[in-house]
């Protein structure tokens, strides 16, 4: 059985997925980051490893995200994609004639327009957190709710309250006032909801085209509450995929597989044995010229595998022999 590994590093999360010739999810892992992508990478590994049938064969590997040079020379990807790409395409395979996917994560969000299949537009939100993950999370937790139930109790609001979204800052101090004006807890995070696709929609999807079919992606796409939100908004019908936590991670994993049956070539990838090795980062300021570029290297059992980061071409090795 032929088998395809992608992976998608990010700040918060970490996901990892095996499909199969047919593009079908056979294994995927969503790993909370922590700030440790190297620890996550090789815990995910172990897990997905142990898991596989054994005649499950790796033929192709990808990485995306913002940590995908460093999972790429990890692992000894085929491809190493940035998250755009990836997202486009695991989307185009659930929905093959998609338009528009709206993914929201832990700590950015993200719209992609495409037009016949083909990426004609983008924007991401990497600056405020207002719009992300975090924002919900924020506010749940000065609510003294679980995120889990943040939507279904969204849902139960008959009376939705305006809360300003625009900031965190601003959206506690409001939020704080319409209790003290007496707004019952539905309705308080209900309007929370319907403020972050505000900010969503007036920032990232400023200027967009938005034409359906619309795919919401991310582990925003969990709540409920959102996704009344963006249908009320648009007055149209978002669509969330079977596994929409781990998009990146499956688009990382379809553009290994198509990337090996274009070129014939043999996989790069060196194993799940790399478990067993350690791995540890380091960086440097490159004194070439003013830009005084910060350079990150990956070290393998003490020898340096791969360097990114500069501005130039000096330093961007992602093999050394």
């Amino acid at each position: 059985m032929k088998g395809y590994l992608g992976i998608d590093v990010g700040s918060v999360s970490t996901n990892i997925v095996i499909i199969d010739a047919h593009n079908r999810v056979l294994k995927g892992l969503y790993l909370r980051t922590r700030g440790r992508p190297l620890e996550t990478i090789k815990q995910g590994l172990q897990q997905i490893s142990d898991s596989l049938p054994p005649n499950l064969t790796v033929c192709g590997t990808g990485t995306t995200g913002s940590g995908r040079h460093l999972a790429g020379v990890m692992i000894g990807a085929d491809v190493i994609k940035n998250e755009i790409t990836a997202h486009a395409v695991a989307a185009s395979t659930v929905v093959p004639d998609v338009q528009t996917v709206m993914e929201i994560g832990g700590q950015d969000s993200k719209i992609i327009i495409l037009r016949q299949g083909v990426v004609t537009d983008f924007a991401m939100n990497t600056v405020c957190a207002a719009g992300t993950g975090s924002f919900l999370d924020q506010q749940a937790s000065r609510l003294n709710i679980d995120i889990t139930d943040f939507g279904t109790l969204a849902l139960q609001s008959s009376n939705s309250v305006r809360i300003a979204g625009r900031c965190t800052v601003f959206a506690e101090s409001d939020m704080i006032h319409k209790q003290q004006m007496g707004h019952n807890l539905s309705d308080i995070t209900n309007g929370l909801c319907e403020a972050l696709v505000r900010n969503y929609l007036n920032n990232v999807g400023k200027g967009k085209e938005i034409l359906a079919p619309i795919m919401f992606q991310g582990g925003v796409a969990a709540n409920t509450g959102i996704r009344a939100a963006f249908n009320k908004a648009l007055h149209m019908e978002v669509v969330v995929p079977e596994h929409y936590h781990i998009m990146g991670g499956i688009g990382a994993a379809q553009l290994a597989k198509e990337e090996i049956e274009l070129t014939k070539k043999t996989t790069r990838f060196k194993g799940f044995n790399i478990t067993s090795l350690d791995y540890k980062t380091s960086s440097f300021e490159c004194d070439g010229c003013p830009n005084a570029c910060e350079i990150a290297e990956i070290l393998e059992n003490g020898k340096v595998i791969g360097r990114w980061g500069s501005r130039c071409n000096r330093w961007d090795i992602l093999e050394v022999e």
